[in-house]
Formats: C-alpha cells, sequence, structure tokens
C-alpha cells in the first residue's frame, strides 16, 4: 500500500514562507512513474488544487492563484516531492495534502485523478 507522508506545515506570518515535503513510503511500484500534486482543503470547501509534476519533473502545473508564488519540485531518489510558498497570506490557512497519480505522464489538477493522498499538513497563516 503506497503512503505518502507530509511535514512543513506550522505557522508563518503574512508575506512568509514556508516548504511542505511529502515523503512516498511503501509503493508497488517505481515512484519515479508516479505524478505528484499537492492540493489544499479548508473545512466545508472543495479540495483546492495548488500544484502538480509530472513523472519525470519536467512538466509543472500550478492553480492561478499559486503562479509566481509557489514552486514545486521533486526528488526520486528521495521519493520526495516539495511544494515552496512564498509571500504568504491569512488565505493560505488551510491543510494541504499531498497526492500521488500513478499515471504520471501528465499533470493534472483534477483531484479525482490521483489514487493515493497523505493525511494532511496544517499550515496557518497570521496577519
Amino acid at each position: 500500500q503506497v503512503q505518502l507522508v507530509e511535514s512543513g506545515g506550522g505557522a508563518v506570518q503574512t508575506g512568509g514562507s514556508l516548504r511542505l515535503s511529502c515523503v512516498v513510503t511503501k509503493s508497488d511500484r517505481s515512484f519515479d512513474n508516479y505524478a505528484l500534486g499537492w492540493f489544499r482543503q479548508a473545512p466545508g470547501k472543495a479540495r483546492e488544487f495548488v500544484a502538480a509534476v509530472d513523472w519525470r519533473g519536467d512538466s509543472r502545473r500550478y492553480a492561478d492563484s499559486e503562479k509566481g508564488r509557489c514552486t514545486i519540485s521533486r526528488d526520486n531518489a528521495k521519493r520526495t516531492v516539495l511544494l515552496e510558498m512564498n509571500n504568504m497570506n491569512p488565505g493560505d490557512t488551510t491543510v494541504y495534502y499531498c497526492a500521488a497519480d500513478t499515471d504520471g505522464v501528465a499533470t493534472t489538477a483534477d483531484a479525482l485523478d490521483y489514487d493515493y493522498w497523505g493525511q494532511g499538513t496544517q499550515v496557518t497563516v497570521s496577519s
């Protein structure tokens, strides 16, 4: 069973930065074949796409609201995907999830395309 474990969440002030990390463990297939994404979800709201990277790390996709503020990257040797967020604001306060799409050829913003999810990490931005 594939497991994803996020870390790096926490509290930051407006204008600050955070780097979220997600390690993929117990993979039943080569991690290198997965596309990886980050989503976030506030209570009572739908899960929202943030960013995704394809299996090679060559193609990246970002939500329009995150372009220029976020950078997604992956390290296949460490089975890790990172999300660096800058210039954060209170609207970024929510739980962030990483996800793996075993059909990793292309990036996708649709949560339904992802096969495995982490438990989430809380991010809180204070004003």
